[in-house]
């Protein structure tokens, strides 16, 4: 039985380095080259999976002496029944994330593929919000704020470089002889499609540390 253990932002990480593997080998690079690649992609690799068993060290470390077009594309393939899902929410979960939100809208998750999701996110227009949610330490959590279209930027999740937004959230903490007024935001660059961001990050500790200095 292959049990799933590959994340979304790891799967991602795999095929990008793959692809830096495939690009050498399809150039004519010198094979001391494609050798220094494929240790730099193994290492990289391995690095994003901590803590990683023997029976899946196996099966990630057969990207070593691959060469073809179609070899590459089979590893990829080989990969797909050991991705790890996102754990699916309910329409009704999301709502007791956001309980001041009495007329939230939550996103369609018909159809969703969770194993290609590390945290699941949308824009509501009509209040010119933006809402986050993730499995934080095994707890479902979920972060709003405001959302500020931008010029084309790079994303702070993701690293891509595209349409972004600044995601202003406000944090809950405050200090011990704060005011009633006081509050802190903070805000980063994000990718105004979450679908394609989601496509893009290789990890996942930028979005953790964000999380956690808004919620706690």
């Amino acid at each position: 039985m292959n049990t799933p253990f590959i994340r979304n932002h790891q799967y991602n990480l795999i095929k990008k380095q793959v692809g830096q593997l495939q690009h050498a080998c399809n150039n004519g690079a010198d094979p001391k080259v494609i050798e220094a690649v494929e240790l730099s992609v193994q290492s990289k690799i391995l690095d994003a999976f901590p803590g990683i068993h023997e029976h899946q060290k196996e099966v990630v470390e057969k990207v070593i002496h691959l060469r073809k077009t179609e070899d590459f594309q089979h590893y990829l393939q080989s990969l797909e029944p050991y991705l790890k899902e996102f754990t699916p929410v309910s329409g009704k979960q999301i709502n007791k994330l956001f309980p001041k939100n009495k007329k939230l809208k939550t996103p369609d998750l018909n159809g969703v593929d969770y194993r290609r999701m590390s945290y699941l996110g949308w824009v509501d227009i009509a209040t010119n919000k933006l809402f986050l949610v993730y499995h934080l330490n095994g707890q479902l959590v979920g972060v709003q704020g405001r959302f500020t279209p931008a010029n084309k930027g790079i994303c702070f999740l993701c690293n891509g470089i595209g349409d972004v937004a600044l995601f202003s959230a406000i944090t809950k903490s405050k200090p011990a002889n704060a005011s009633p007024d006081y509050y802190k935001a903070i805000g980063n660059y994000l990718c105004v499609n979450s679908h394609l961001c989601n496509q893009r990050i290789t990890d996942v500790s930028t979005l953790e540390k964000f999380l956690s200095a808004v919620l706690y």
